[in-house]
């Protein structure tokens, strides 16, 4: 054992004036080209915004108002004649101004809840008020 001792201690050193004499290394590495600063990143995993009314290319007046669980149903008018759309439930009249994106169009849907067939509902995540009545 008196013999291991000082081959310990002469490893220790060795290992100690290694570490000493490595150049000193940055905190923080820079990231890679091309990415995202932390709010960067932040505000591509929050919720999409509501578009501003400007840029959403559809417009109609609301004929119909069908509420369901989760959705709201419009019958919209437009220059081309009418045609339904769901959204997220919400509270609006019909003779409602509105403008919405375009979304997922479904032929021949069923609804269960209402126990009725539509031609097609267009599903969409945002519309925006234009005028109300």
């Amino acid at each position: 054992m008196k013999t291991r001792a000082p081959i310990l201690i002469a490893r220790q050193a060795l290992a100690l004036a290694a570490l000493i004499a490595l150049p000193a290394l940055p905190a923080f590495a820079a990231p890679p080209t091309g990415h995202p600063s932390p709010a960067q990143a932040r505000d591509m995993l929050l919720p999409d915004k509501p578009p501003g009314a400007s840029e959403l290319p559809n417009e109609g007046t609301v004929v119909d108002v069908i509420h369901a669980n989760e959705f709201t149903y419009l019958e919209v008018a437009r220059g081309n004649g009418k045609e339904w759309i769901a959204v997220q439930k919400m509270e609006i009249r019909p003779g409602t101004r509105i403008r919405y994106e375009d979304g997922a169009v479904m032929r021949d849907f069923y609804s269960k809840l209402l126990k009725r067939s539509f031609p097609s509902v267009m599903f969409i995540n945002h519309l925006a008020v234009t005028t109300q009545p």
